[in-house]
């Protein structure tokens, strides 16, 4: 049997860490912040209570971090939601089977549209996105799906249902550059609870999904927590054990992580966990400082004035005007959007923000689109 990172995690006691996390002081903090290479056990102080009065120190040594790693770029994409048929039960989202929504995915030439639209815009890089419907839309569909497309893009990344190692394996083939899957949460307890029916519901099956993407050799694996769920600090960093994990075991990938918050949609609960702008701001300064190679990415979900200040903090990575529906740039279908985005700016309107900023938004394989 193939190690993963479940023997880890079962080593990992969710009281004792939150626990841990509480108890950090501000001389935890300062020993963090004064290091040039910080352990998890100065991310740990970063994204502690301890940490909040040193959010300004924190931000400008993200932003220094950032600088020298990645320059003044910030890439461009867009999501390409292909159905939105789900039988999963997740009592947060608007794809939830238990939802009567009208149902829809996407056919060949409605791919094709929607494709045609999206590359209007200008997007050479594209996020795949679906709900969880394993009769209907499965590896064979992913697969038709990515073949009919990829000659239209520089760049394909997915977010879909886990799949095999050998599904991934083929994907890969076929030119999927990042498969992006978020655990929720990593409070076992309870994540039944938010999951009560349907494959979701077995979180084992899902936390081992990156280690399969791993052996399967995708170029880049993305990982996040849904914040609102749990304790975020908590949750976070367990998220955080897990990418020191896949790094040190699947070196040759390549890792991103994103920040998805609770946001309105169709039949969906209130988040348990309030995140404000500040601790959302203290978690993107801390895996900054924590990893300075990782890729930081944050979608509409957040709202306009938000994104324009964290850019310049440890942001890689940006969507624009995206549609949560499938059939949202073109077919203009009845389907129901999985949230609302919070961001109803056109991708050339935040070409311009990331411009004012000083920034250079990046459209294909890290060079600026000519103007």
């Amino acid at each position: 049997m193939n190690n993963s990172f479940k023997n880890i995690f079962e080593k990992l006691d969710w009281n004792a860490l939150k626990e841990g996390i509480y108890r950090k002081k501000s001389t935890d903090v300062l020993r963090a912040l004064n290091r040039n290479k910080r352990s998890l056990d100065d991310f740990m102080a970063l994204i502690s209570p301890a940490a909040e009065p040193y959010l300004e120190r924190m931000a400008q040594l993200s932003h220094q971090a950032t600088r020298e790693r990645f320059g003044k770029t910030i890439q461009l994409f867009a999501p390409m939601y292909v159905s939105n048929e789900c039988q999963n039960i997740c009592t947060y989202c608007g794809f939830s089977f238990h939802n009567k929504i009208p149902r829809k995915t996407l056919t060949e030439a409605e791919l094709l549209e929607e494709v045609k639209a999206i590359k209007k815009m200008g997007f050479q890089h594209i996020l795949l996105v679906s709900g969880e419907a394993n009769y209907t839309v499965n590896i064979s569909y992913f697969s038709k799906a990515v073949a009919l497309i990829r000659e239209c893009f520089a760049n394909i990344s997915i977010e879909v249902q886990p799949l095999e190692q050998e599904e991934y394996e083929a994907l890969r083939r076929l030119g999927v550059y990042a498969v992006l899957v978020y655990q929720e949460t990593y409070h076992r307890e309870v994540y039944r609870e938010y999951h009560p029916k349907g494959k979701k519901s077995n979180f084992d099956y899902r936390l081992e999904t990156p280690d399969r993407i791993g052996r399967a050799g995708i170029h880049k694996i993305g990982l996040g927590v849904l914040l609102g769920l749990e304790d975020w600090r908590t949750d976070s960093l367990i998220c955080a054990h897990h990418l020191d994990y896949l790094e040190k075991t699947y070196w040759q990938s390549k890792y991103s992580i994103s920040f998805p918050r609770m946001r309105p949609a169709e039949g969906i609960i209130e988040p348990n966990v309030v995140v404000s702008d500040k601790n959302l701001v203290q978690l993107i300064c801390a895996y900054r400082l924590w990893n300075p190679d990782l890729e930081i990415s944050l979608s509409t979900r957040e709202s306009e004035k938000f994104r324009e200040n964290v850019l310049p903090l440890g942001v890689t990575s940006m969507s624009a005007g995206s549609r949560t529906n499938p059939g949202g740039y073109a077919v203009a279908e009845e389907s129901l959007e999985q949230f609302e985005i919070s961001d109803h700016r056109s991708p050339a309107e935040v070409q311009e923000m990331i411009r004012k900023k000083g920034y250079d938004p990046v459209w294909k394989d890290w060079q600026p689109m000519e103007v």
